[in-house]
């Protein structure tokens, strides 16, 4: 009889926590002592594809910033407006000449909220430089990752290179990171600081094992033991685990610290464990997705650390699936016309046999489904992005259909279609991205007759 010991029995349940919970995970891993002890993926991704990081890029870039502090490049306590004296206004506000490198790494700006606008800024750095300040710097915490843009043009600035080529040389081929891996740009050119990186679980488990190891020597050991450290209060924000304090690009969590992107990037390292949790994921169609995860890890895996005495683990696992009822289901075909005005922009929708095709502001879009079950597709309307779509009739006469992109920007829409008598109704959420304009709202369209 096989014998499982306390840490692989935690796996299991781990695992069937992430189901049960439909927690969106694309695959994660589990290292105790430097020594792998459980590895997932979900189809239909792979461990040594690019995934984006979002803000696990944050630190990245600080790291950067380290290297070159320990060259004497900048110091901590350096205004930032001393290195970008071309972007400044005539007579820049004090509050901005105020704001120092510290402040910048551990989000004390001037700023509330990002001054860039994603998709009207040509240049994501200059409005930094030109925008209203709300307060002075150094005393409260305010997420800026326009704070991170800016540290990632002075990356450049400072050595000649964008900050993926940077890291290239000092952090990831030192280290063997052998997957592919790219920085994603603004309109101008420059690497996105705050979101941009996008590379594999293994090599990002592979930089957190470094951090871990208090940075083998390649990144400088005095900014590794204050990166971690609490630099700042974050009682104010929503997320249970937010609110343990943040650190210089990074946050504090129960039992350590994080590397965290939003929807599902995290790198969890547990000092007094010896421990490193990795995962990829995109939670952000579920707004307590990042707390779900946190608790599954402490209370499934966390309190088991210390019993690893296991060969690792290797799960492919399947998409999560919503659960389909059968006796739901309807055949449904036809043709529906919306109003000319409505919340989703939709003009007609045509049910097929496993297939919804409809206009919409992007055009004619074609979403095809298999009820319980998943599938992968282009994202309608985006030709040639991939996409997961899950389907599953939940009521009589009721369809819920939820979809993901999974390229370089995963984020999705789940929408209900409900059919009465010779009309139907659509309600529909999404998370914020400009993939899932046109998926927010209700809307109800009448069959249209056959001549």
């Amino acid at each position: 009889m096989k014998h499982e010991s306390g840490l692989e029995k935690r796996v299991q349940a781990f695992a069937e926590r992430i189901r049960r919970e439909d927690i969106n995970l694309h695959g994660w891993m589990l290292t105790v002592r430097c020594q792998e002890k459980a590895r997932a993926v979900y189809a239909p991704f792979r461990e040594d594809q690019p995934h984006r990081m979002y803000s696990v890029s944050k630190t990245m870039v600080a790291i950067a910033l380290a290297m070159l502090m320990e060259e004497g490049k900048l110091r901590l306590e350096d205004p930032i407006v001393r290195f970008f004296p071309d972007l400044l206004p005539p007579s820049p506000p004090p509050e901005l000449t105020a704001v120092t490198i510290v402040d910048m790494f551990r989000m004390a700006t001037c700023y509330r909220q990002t001054a860039y606008r994603e998709y009207e800024d040509a240049d994501w750095t200059l409005p930094f430089f030109t925008g209203k300040p709300d307060h002075a710097p150094g005393a409260v915490f305010n997420y800026d990752t326009g704070a991170s843009q800016v540290l990632s043009s002075l990356v450049r600035r400072l050595s000649g290179k964008e900050v993926v080529d940077f890291l290239e040389e000092r952090l990831f081929t030192p280290l063997g990171c052998e997957d592919s891996r790219f920085w994603l740009r603004d309109p101008s050119g420059q690497c996105t600081g705050g979101t941009g990186l996008c590379m594999s679980l293994r090599d990002l488990n592979r930089v957190a094992l470094c951090l871990s190891r208090g940075g083998d020597g390649l990144i400088p050991g005095w900014f590794m033991s204050q990166m971690q450290q609490k630099q700042i209060d974050t009682l104010l924000r929503d997320s249970e685990e937010e609110r343990y304090g943040y650190g210089w690009q990074c946050w504090r969590t129960r039992a350590g610290w994080v590397l965290y992107g939003m929807g599902g990037q995290l790198a969890v390292l547990c000092p007094e464990k010896d421990a490193v949790f990795c995962s990829i994921g995109d939670v952000r169609l579920d707004s307590a997705g990042m707390q779900r995860i946190y608790d599954a890890f402490f209370e499934e895996l966390y309190p088991w650390l210390d019993r690893e005495d296991m060969a690792p683990v290797r799960l492919e696992l399947p998409a999560p699936t919503l659960k389909d009822v059968p006796e739901a289901r309807r055949v449904v075909s036809g043709s529906y016309q919306f109003p000319e005005e409505n919340p989703l922009g939709w003009t007609q929708l045509q049910m097929k046999e496993d297939c919804l095709c409809y206009e919409n502001a992007r055009g004619s879009c074609r979403l095809p489904f298999r009820a319980g079950e998943t599938l992968c597709a282009d994202y309608p309307g985006w030709p040639g992005e991939p996409a997961t779509v899950s389907a599953a009739w939940y009521a009589d006469g009721a369809l819920r259909i939820r979809c993901h992109a999974i390229g370089n920007s995963p984020c999705g829409f789940d929408m209900v279609l409900v059919f009465t008598g010779d009309s139907v109704t659509v309600q529909s959420r999404r998370s914020a991205d400009r993939m899932t304009d046109g998926y927010a709202g209700s809307a109800s369209g009448k069959a249209l007759r056959a001549e």
